[in-house]
């Protein structure tokens, strides 16, 4: 019987390692993975914002008219589950994140006709205790199903390109409670990765080719706190960048509330790991941090940014803002635009507030009309672009070592440097003196050029 499959991955990068590890799973139980006439297209869908939901649902809606049957998986199948299902009448099925350990399984029961009951969503959060610690782990371990947690990376995950960079996860789910954010409800608690597997995995990544890792959770800065040790991640960085054959090792998703010195240390001190922060601020005026139950504010975000560069002065920032939060006056507006302009970032996201299902800021007075959200967004992106080319402009004359991921057919490569990250910021196109390039080579480049946030340099 033919058992071909296309697997396609929507949102961040942690859904790609959920997609690596579905892939692992399904090629050890001998489908066959193509997107060439599959019998089954499985969506990894993701479901954080409205922009993201509809780009899940269009997928699912495209794959349905390929004639093949369809599997929503993911994060909007774990958060909707039956209403998904029951909307989108397109989908064979929807399942959570408990069905991936026995996905075969269900994959077949489609292709059979055979019908399964939709997923029902509950709150995760709920799932696992968030003490004692010697209850969480074995929890997490053995009768939950969290992607990512399942050991034996050499059996559960199946590379899907070759690209000398690959995300790596540390942990999964969060136990802040920002007042926007739903990602708790049905990512679940926070749950760190052991170290020994993180490692392993780290290896195994090594062996097929990977260069850099790209360290990812829902809140890389909380790493090892269930475990016991809340600076284990001081000590996991330079194990990682110590991994034959890797050359550098990028965390992201830092907390700057839960930013320390020692972490700071390890990530500017400590060779191939990338000095890197990419903090979520989401905004600097307190007043809208607090009503996103959140901390910190513009003097003691720059006070963090100076402690970072005292001790590495070319290190990359990036950061996401939110602006048109309920309650946010003009004067918040313009306190953000005071902290932006001094803190000098590499890459900044900007986003417009939108209700999320079952948040607290769902609830929260002072909404504000879409049309205030939209020209704050327009006015705050624009200054965004303006401070981000002017700090690219700042790196003309910088040495850098780049990490090469094309080559294009005249010879000139694109890469980045350790002060970006994929898909997130900007680039490094690079033309070689001498030998040409190849992917996966690190060259040190000057920089000569800017394209807004990206960079022209050549071989030094």
């Amino acid at each position: 019987m033919s058992r071909r499959l296309s697997l396609v991955t929507l949102g961040c990068a942690r859904n790609e390692v959920d997609s690596e590890e579905i892939a692992g799973r399904l090629d050890a139980a001998g489908w066959e993975l193509t997107d060439e006439q599959p019998d089954v297209v499985v969506v990894n869908t993701c479901g954080f914002v409205e922009s993201a939901k509809k780009d899940s649902i269009d997928t699912l809606l495209a794959a349905a008219d390929t004639g093949a049957k369809v599997v929503a998986v993911g994060c909007l199948a774990e958060r909707y589950g039956k209403d998904l299902a029951d909307q989108l009448p397109e989908a064979d099925a929807v399942l959570g994140f408990d069905s991936y350990a026995d996905l075969s399984t269900h994959l077949q029961a489609v292709l059979d006709g055979v019908p399964l009951e939709s997923h029902t969503p509950g709150d995760r959060r709920k799932l696992l205790p968030i003490s004692p610690v010697d209850r969480q782990q074995p929890a997490a371990d053995l009768n939950i199903g969290i992607p990512g947690h399942a050991g034996g990376p050499a059996v559960l995950r199946k590379r899907l390109d070759d690209s000398p960079v690959a995300p790596l996860k540390l942990a999964s789910g969060c136990d802040r409670r920002c007042s926007f954010c739903a990602i708790p409800s049905f990512r679940g608690a926070f749950v760190s990765r052991r170290p020994a597997d993180v490692l392993a995995e780290a290896r195994w990544l090594a062996d097929h080719g990977v260069k850099e890792l790209v360290l990812v959770s829902e809140n890389s800065t909380s790493y090892g706190k269930d475990l016991g040790d809340l600076r284990l991640l001081e000590s996991l960085l330079p194990a990682l960048a110590g991994v034959t054959g890797i050359e550098r090792v990028r965390l992201s998703y830092l907390q700057p509330a839960e930013m320390r010195p020692t972490l700071v240390e390890v990530l500017t001190g400590t060779e191939k790991v990338a000095p890197y922060f990419d903090m979520s601020f989401q905004h600097s005026s307190p007043t809208v941090l607090r009503r996103m139950r959140r901390f910190g504010g513009t003097d003691s975000f720059l006070t963090l940014l100076d402690q970072v560069r005292a001790k590495s002065p070319t290190a990359g920032v990036r950061s996401n803002v939110i602006v048109g939060f309920p309650g946010e006056t003009e004067a918040d507006v313009e306190e953000l635009e005071r902290f932006l302009i001094a803190a000098r970032l590499d890459a900044i996201g900007v986003f417009g507030y939108s209700d999320e299902d079952g948040t607290e800021a769902e609830t929260l007075p002072d909404h504000l009309d879409q049309r205030t959200i939209d020209d704050r967004v327009r006015r705050i992106t624009a200054l965004a672009e303006e401070l981000t080319s002017q700090r690219a402009e700042e790196r003309v004359g910088e040495l850098l070592e780049v990490l090469i991921e094309s080559v294009s057919e005249a010879g000139e490569g694109e890469g980045r440097a350790a002060h970006q990250a994929p898909e997130v910021d900007g680039t490094v196109t690079v033309t070689a003196h001498g030998e040409g390039l190849q992917v996966g080579d690190i060259v040190t480049v000057l920089v000569t050029g800017t394209e807004g946030v990206d960079l022209i340099g050549t071989t030094a």
